[in-house]
């Protein structure tokens, strides 16, 4: 029979697992991330992930680094193993065929080609126990479970703000509010996201590039967005002109005129259509797009915010005051009474040099 729960160890083996797992960030795409640790007479004998798209799954690899230590041994994965034929054989087949024991799995997986492995392995006689760090392998798959249900993008809205929570001073001086460790983790979040998105004065502000630099290269290339009604990109900005190192596209409530249409077409840059922030980001999710990360200023926070579009919140806060004048952070955002207010969960807090990360829960995954 299937059962719950766990024991300490099982825990902490966990841990391990959703650390391996973490790995394949920004690769393993669109598959989810996985993690396996197999553990022998108290002794981990071969661990493994799911490094890149088509590659091996995590149990495989995991299994491979054990070789005939992983008969009678415990194997800890990060999501219920695979009982499909896909890029690579089925995981359930194995595991059984190496001999494992037990197999303790965080979570379970609900595609509907995959589910199912907690079974097919109880009916091979292997003890299976599920829920192990649930919560935590659920967020670190959190994406691939809401493609699963959803026509949208998983939203993550980032924002970097001095401690009286504004995004500028008031002279709207350029300048970076956070420090280089905390710069190296956008960088890692960009890696992990289908696309980039800011706002139209973003760009005529600071003119981003919006591409991975502080961090390993991701498999794909995230697409940058910009949010744009006004169809103003200036061609000589350097999204424009990197468009060799990223695809670019722009989203505007109404097409461009025929001639300014042309411009950004020479240019190599995209052009989707939307009339609602809603209507965008399914034309977004039918370009493939499965995370958004939205970088974007107080105007694009705020319709993010309004349309109630943010699965994520992630704020990263500088120990600086900005004072009188600066630019609040969530100046357009819907205005609540305190008592009308929702609290909204802390998903993990970390500091990154002298800034701090909050990430706050808008949705589950």
């Amino acid at each position: 029979m299937v059962s719950a729960g766990g024991t300490p160890d099982d825990a902490g083996h966990m841990r391990r697992a959703l650390e391996l797992a973490r790995r394949g960030s920004g690769h393993a795409a669109p598959n989810p991330l996985v993690g396996a640790v197999i553990v022998r007479d108290h002794e981990v004998v071969g661990e493994g992930y799911h490094a890149r798209y088509g590659d091996a799954h995590a149990e495989t690899a995991a299994l491979r680094a054990a070789g005939d230590r992983a008969s009678g041994a415990t194997a800890y994965i990060t999501l219920e193993p695979c009982t499909h034929t896909g890029q690579t054989p089925p995981c359930t087949d194995a595991l059984i065929r190496a001999g494992v024991r037990r197999v303790v799995i965080a979570t379970r997986d609900p595609h509907p080609l995959a589910r199912g492995g907690a079974r097919v392995l109880e009916a091979a006689g292997i003890e299976t126990t599920v829920g192990v760090e649930e919560t935590a392998a659920r967020e670190l798959n959190a994406v691939f479970f809401h493609a699963l249900h959803s026509s949208r993008p998983w939203v993550t809205l980032k924002l970097a703000v001095s401690l009286d929570g504004a995004v500028r001073d008031g002279a709207r001086s350029a300048g970076w509010l956070t420090g280089p460790e905390a710069r190296a983790e956008v960088h890692r979040m960009r890696a992990a996201s289908d696309a980039i998105a800011v706002g139209i004065g973003t760009v005529l502000a600071d003119d981003p590039l919006l591409t991975v630099r502080d961090a390993p290269a991701p498999r794909v290339t995230p697409l940058r967005v910009v949010f744009d009604n006004g169809a103003r990109l200036p061609l000589a900005s350097r999204l424009v002109q990197s468009v060799q190192q990223g695809p670019v596209c722009i989203v505007a409530s109404r097409a461009p005129e025929p001639r300014r249409a042309a411009q950004l077409a020479d240019g190599g840059v995209e052009i989707i259509v939307a009339g609602t922030l809603d209507a965008a980001l399914l034309a977004l999710r039918g370009r493939g797009v499965r995370a958004l990360l939205v970088e974007g200023g107080p105007r694009l926070a705020g319709a993010v915010l309004t349309a109630s579009a943010a699965d994520r919140l992630v704020i990263f806060q500088a120990p600086i005051v900005l004072g009188m004048g600066a630019e609040p952070a969530f100046a357009f955002a819907p205005a609540v009474t305190v008592a009308g207010a929702r609290r909204w969960p802390i998903v993990a807090r970390q500091p990154f040099g002298d800034d701090l990360m909050t990430i706050y829960g808008f949705s589950e995954p």
